[in-house]
């Protein structure tokens, strides 16, 4: 079993920063890509950026040039700096990671789930 634990939401002011983390944790795994969704209430979860096993990082037309996406050496941790905050970014944000166990099963995971709400 693979599990996300995630971290950094918070409210913050419209223009400011915030820094989301989720690392995996589990046995005998390997990544193939990770990344971050959002969702607000009443819309579908939506992708604000994820990287592959091979480092290709896609990012949501939303948060094209504010949200930068990185992750760690072991590449079982994955960073979201979010920048320029809106008030439009207010959503509970899931990270997600597509895992491939050592007896060949592939399946996608989600974490709990972090409120970040932009509001002055």
């Amino acid at each position: 079993q693979v599990q996300l634990v995630e971290s950094g939401g918070d409210l913050v002011q419209p223009g400011g920063s915030l820094r989301l983390s989720c690392t995996a944790s589990g046995t005998d795994f390997s990544i193939n890509s990770m990344g971050w969704y959002r969702q607000i209430p009443g819309k579908q979860r939506a992708l604000v950026a994820s990287v592959t096993s091979g480092g290709f990082t896609n990012y949501g037309d939303s948060v094209k040039g504010r949200f930068t996406l990185s992750r760690d050496n072991a590449k079982t941790t994955v960073y979201l700096q979010m920048n320029s905050l809106k008030p439009e970014d207010t959503a509970v944000y899931y990270c997600n990671a597509w895992v491939m166990t050592g007896d060949g099963r592939g399946f996608a995971t989600w974490g709990q789930g972090t409120q970040v709400t932009v509001s002055a």
